[in-house]
């Protein structure tokens, strides 16, 4: 079986949990995720199934869809509601509506934002939580990203230990990290915050809407009703060209193409689609000249 199956994922599972669950119900090894989700976040994981593991690398979408609620009144050291306390402060004043949603528009553009400790970005090859586990500091890279949409879902609403609550909906670039965004949200409302919940909606052109649960996929399998993403499909986001019959004879065997051969193309990457509506390969522009070169075929 070939193709991307797109899975609600629960809370409480690692994303490499999803995976051994597939693996194990579909009887194959190769399978694979597009991008990690915390345990703790719900929603859109597409999962790579056969020869739909070639392109995994390119299904880590620009624009991912989530919804949130950020906790006002005390930060953890994970950013989210998995982490131990770090710093508290009770929210003893009326928190208005208005004074959140000026700093949810404050908020959007792009901006530098440093990734948490406790996340799978790596440093020297090693992820950042690994040296979060360990105790050590290291310099966290930092990283622009642009927050496309900042939208206040409903009331704020105070708790009796003295926080206040409220959810929010938010799109983003690729590598935008919501946790970052809650205790952002905090620093601007002057309190120490953490995301207190998060599901993802929305991954690139993958919906929570067309997402099976785990036992919807097993049910499925056990009914032989199970159908999958092609490979095409799930490439139909990215930027693509259709090539010539004797274009594709040389996308085929890996050869450099020259701009002519791929249309005159301004992306890059670019997936080469042959007159069939086949997905033959994804290339790139060489660094030093205009020549595109393969970077994954997908025969």
């Amino acid at each position: 079986m070939d193709g991307v199956l797109l899975l609600d994922k629960p809370a409480g599972m690692t994303s490499h949990d999803c995976v051994n669950i597939v693996r194990k119900v579909l009887k194959t090894k190769k399978v694979g995720h597009t991008g990690t989700l915390d345990p703790s976040v719900t929603g859109v994981l597409p999962i790579c199934v056969g020869r739909a593991t070639k392109i995994s690398q390119f299904l880590t979408a620009n624009e991912k869809e989530y919804l949130g609620e950020v906790t006002i009144g005390f930060s953890t050291t994970t950013e989210d509601a998995d982490g131990d306390v770090v710093e508290k402060k009770v929210v003893d004043r009326v928190m208005t509506k208005e004074e959140v949603l000026d700093v949810l528009k404050s908020m959007l553009g792009t901006s530098i934002q440093v990734p948490p400790m406790y996340s799978a970005v790596k440093v020297n090859g090693k992820k950042l939580y690994e040296y979060a586990r360990a105790g050590i500091e290291v310099e966290r890279p930092q990283r622009e990203v642009t927050i496309y949409e900042l939208e206040l879902l409903g009331d704020l609403h105070q708790t009796e230990d003295g926080c206040v609550k409220f959810s929010f909906r938010v799109k983003g670039s690729k590598g935008l990290f919501v946790r970052t965004v809650a205790v952002t949200i905090g620093e601007k409302l002057g309190y120490p915050a953490h995301m207190s919940h998060l599901r993802r909606i929305a991954s690139g052109v993958f919906k929570i809407s067309d997402c099976l649960t785990i036992d919807a996929f097993k049910e499925k399998v056990e009914q032989e009703t199970l159908t999958l993403l092609t490979l095409e499909e799930a490439m139909a986001d990215f930027p693509s060209v259709i090539v010539d019959s004797w274009v594709e004879k040389l996308v085929r065997n890996g050869v450099q193409l020259y701009p002519k051969q791929v249309n005159h193309t301004k992306h890059s990457p670019v997936a080469l689609f042959n007159q069939n509506g086949q997905c033959l390969a994804v290339y790139e522009k060489h660094p030093t000249n205009d020549i595109y070169r393969s970077m994954r075929g997908f025969f």
